[in-house]
């Protein structure tokens, strides 16, 4: 399943920000079949984590590494056992995010 996610000025808040700072994150499955809320927090040393729970009441959760000061790359890992990375980019104010779980 391919899922997307839209990430509000995430990486460009993080980088002026000189503590941690969370942001709420929202996508849904390709099909559009699972929808996922959650947050993700990063940090001045451009590391974060990522929350998310499914309408159908699966969590995942990952870590993330910003590569550049506008791109980053993670890992999910969700109760349910599916797992895959993701990545997301940032356009200053707003930014999305695709990730691969299950295969």
């Amino acid at each position: 399943m391919l899922l997307s996610a839209g990430l509000g000025g995430f990486a460009m808040l993080v980088v002026l920000s000189a503590c941690s700072l969370t942001l709420p994150v929202r996508g849904q499955t390709e099909t559009g079949d699972e929808t996922f809320t959650g947050s993700a927090t990063g940090d001045m040393s451009g590391a974060g984590t990522l929350t998310l729970r499914s309408d159908r009441g699966v969590t995942c959760t990952g870590d993330f590494v910003y590569v550049t000061s506008r791109r980053g790359d993670g890992t999910f890992r969700c109760s349910d056992g599916r797992s895959g990375p993701f990545a997301f980019v940032s356009t200053g104010t707003h930014g999305t995010g695709t990730g691969r779980i299950g295969g």
